[in-house]
């Protein structure tokens, strides 16, 4: 069960449509599978959370493309913020963690 399974599905506009893509070459589609597949890793986002509770996630894509990425709930629908790939650090943070899982 993915991160989007708690949820009613994605919350796309004109203001974060494209908007990863065109910063860190990232697609709506590949977001939204990172949602989706499992496993993955969510915690806050202290840091950023000060209008609006924000969180992190860490996850893969369906072609195992790593992917770090923030996001909000609004309406009880997933706002992706921003996703990139996963540096170095956070990938094995990433895979140690999921290996502890297993």
């Amino acid at each position: 069960m993915g991160l989007i399974d708690h949820y009613d599905g994605f919350d796309w506009d004109t203001g974060n449509r494209g908007k990863n893509w065109r910063a860190h070459k990232v697609t709506d589609q590949e977001i939204e599978e990172a949602c989706r597949n499992e496993p993955f890793l969510i915690f806050p986002d202290a840091e950023h959370s000060e209008l609006e509770e924000r969180w992190i996630i860490m996850s893969k894509t369906d072609r195992g493309f790593p992917l770090f990425g923030s996001y909000t709930i609004r309406i009880n629908r997933v706002r992706p913020i921003s996703f990139r790939k996963m540096d170095r650090n956070e990938r094995r943070t990433f895979d140690e963690a999921i290996e502890g899982t297993t």
